[in-house]
């Protein structure tokens, strides 16, 4: 007949996928070149001929066996040109997201390894009917709203997923339910910058706890009241009952008595302790915390 027709080839089509040429494997087709019309079994219509893979695409000569009155009516049209496209029937072997092998517009992983199935005469090529895959033993129509066994790239949720998320999120924020993403991310940044100012507040009292501790381990050290031993004990029990409890417990301990130890007097009013620079801190600290 002398009318060569491209089977396949490298570009996006329109269901949004791409075959890679290099990556189909003709081998199996070629001991059986069917011929088929509109991808149905039962309709034999001829054969492909001298199949070639070159220059990225495939093509293939279309020969009518005209041994039925479909077949007879496919040469008709064909040699009229009312009948001048081909869609081919793949099994996917393999497939890739890789970044590389996507081009703009392009929604499903690129196919990298197919099997040519079977070659069929259709009325309009790539409509909803017109390409079918095979995927896991079975025949895939990649119709009009039908699933397409290739994964989607860059999926995304539904629109009104995140509409359901954003309300959910701010009637536990405490919001309206009609605010938008706009206050929902104001109000979580709010919270952010509360906890992070609670999480110093925490740090800093932590610190100044551990100082009251240190000097009233150091002080009742420098009153042998305790060994200098014994201190790494008195500071670990401070850091778990608080430093109250501690003064208490060291003062209801006796000072070991010095060989030169005369009579003391009690103190004055004036030499009373005062509470230190870090006390004073830490009553405001629990003041803010209790807010």
């Amino acid at each position: 007949m002398g009318n060569r027709v491209r089977l396949t080839n490298d570009t996006l089509n329109s269901y949004g996928y791409r075959v890679l040429t290099d990556g189909v494997d003709i081998t199996q087709y070629e001991r059986n070149p069917i011929l088929l019309y509109m991808h149905n079994r039962g309709k034999a219509i001829g054969l492909i001929k001298d199949i070639k893979k070159e220059g990225g695409e495939i093509t293939g000569e279309p020969v009518f066996d005209e041994a039925t009155e479909l077949s007879c009516q496919c040469r008709k049209q064909w040699d009229f040109g009312s009948l001048r496209m081909v869609s081919i029937g793949f099994e996917i072997i393999e497939t890739s997201e890789a970044a590389e092998l996507i081009v703009p517009g392009q929604r499903y992983a690129t196919v990298t390894k197919a099997r040519l199935i079977e070659v069929s005469l259709v009325d309009i090529g790539a409509n909803n009917d017109a390409i079918r895959l095979h995927k896991d033993g079975q025949l895939i129509t990649l119709s009009e709203g039908g699933d397409c066994p290739l994964p989607r790239l860059n999926h995304k949720p539904t629109n009104n997923q995140p509409q359901m998320d954003i309300k959910t999120l701010a009637l536990t924020l405490g919001l309206p339910e009609t605010a938008d993403e706009a206050a929902v991310n104001a109000k979580l940044a709010e919270l952010r910058q509360k906890n992070a100012e609670a999480d110093s507040l925490r740090q800093e009292n932590d610190s100044l706890k551990l100082a009251q501790v240190t000097a009233a381990v150091d002080g009742a050290i420098a009153a042998r009241k305790i060994t200098a031993d014994k201190k790494q004990h008195f500071l670990d029990l401070g850091k778990a009952v608080g430093i109250e409890t501690l003064n208490a417990t060291l003062e209801a301990i006796t000072p070991a008595p010095k060989l030169s130890a005369t009579l003391q007097t009690e103190p004055a009013e004036n030499d009373l302790p005062k509470k230190g620079p870090w006390e004073l801190r830490m009553d405001e600290i629990r003041a803010k915390l209790k807010n």
